[in-house]
């Protein structure tokens, strides 16, 4: 299966947050209709907030309030980096400032692989959701592996929505010390017939994209 990564758009508005670039890219236009049920499935979560899709999905638009206290570099109301395979975007909301990291793959024919976006919790830990396409089994959740080395147990499917079937995910600082000096972060899932189905996320500038997205996040 022949993969290729989804290149940074220019930076954008919150307006065009949504429906393009990064996580949006995938879930697509259906999103902007998200409503108090998706927020719902993402609320019992504890800290792991909501993905940036979602929540710029049913952001109002940016006005000159919000523009007023944009703390982004040169007093922007959105941000949009690239960092190798990984990106940056930032985004204001509601006079709050919302930043993280994601990756999303494709097929040479257009058709989407996964996607993942993270948030930097801490200075050493992570939490987000990952994509993955339908046809997977739910019950069998996915096991990670940095390389070769560090594997941590299986998490579970959160839910399935039009685009794809979600995993919340969050890694410790063990995790992501690993991440950031790795190469590829492995996702081994199983297919709903019981054969494995691995996946492969490049770790190419994890380190400065998570450095950055910790960086304007505060």
């Amino acid at each position: 299966m022949i993969v290729r990564r989804i290149r940074p758009l220019r930076t954008i508005g919150l307006a065009a947050l949504a429906s393009a670039g990064g996580m949006a890219a995938w879930l697509g236009s259906e999103r902007a209709n998200a409503g108090a049920r998706d927020v719902a499935i993402f609320a019992d979560r504890g800290n792991v907030p909501a993905p940036q899709w979602l929540e710029a999905a049913q952001a109002p638009a940016v006005g000159q309030a919000a523009a007023a206290t944009a703390t982004l570099p040169g007093g922007a109301s959105s941000l949009n980096e690239t960092y190798k395979d990984w990106r940056v975007v930032c985004a204001q909301q509601g006079g709050k400032k919302r930043c993280v990291l994601n990756q999303v793959q494709t097929q040479q024919s257009g058709q989407h692989v996964l996607a993942i976006e993270l948030n930097a919790l801490t200075g050493s830990a992570v939490a987000g959701v990952l994509v993955l396409p339908f046809g997977l089994s739910l019950d069998a959740g996915v096991a990670f592996q940095i390389d070769e080395k560090l594997t941590v147990q299986p998490m579970r499917f959160r839910t399935c929505l039009p685009s794809g079937c979600l995993v919340a995910v969050s890694f410790d600082a063990q995790m992501v010390a690993a991440l950031r000096t790795g190469s590829a972060l492995k996702i081994n899932a199983t297919a709903d017939s019981g054969a494995a189905v691995p996946f492969s996320i490049s770790l190419q500038g994890f380190a400065s994209a998570l450095d950055r997205a910790t960086t304007l996040s505060r």
